[in-house]
């Protein structure tokens, strides 16, 4: 008895493992697979690109640190979010830095 019971969950236990390697041999489970393949390597890449961006951010930091002591000219720091900066819109920038015409 300890034997057949021992056959049959080999035998489950294979069966399972072979249908669900034939389940990812079709053309559902390559794409499943595909997709999933995709989402972490997007997921990957948005972390890079938040790293750098903080590794940037930092290194702009040290630079206007390292001008500062060198010179003792506090520099301008602009930060730049959406598109607009820090000291005015977008476009209320370009209006002041363009050519007047009357001038």
């Amino acid at each position: 008895m300890f034997w057949l019971g021992v056959g049959i969950a080999a035998g489950v236990a294979l069966s399972r493992k072979a249908s669900s390697t034939a389940r990812q041999a079709t053309p559902a489970g390559l794409a499943s697979n595909l997709g999933d393949a995709m989402r972490e390597l997007a997921s990957g890449l948005g972390a890079f690109g938040a790293e750098v961006r903080a590794g940037m951010t930092e290194r702009e930091q040290e630079l206007h640190e390292a001008v500062e002591q060198q010179t003792g000219m506090a520099t301008r720091h602009v930060e730049v979010s959406r598109g607009r900066h820090a000291y005015g819109s977008d476009r209320a920038t370009r209006q002041a830095r363009a050519p007047q015409a009357d001038r």
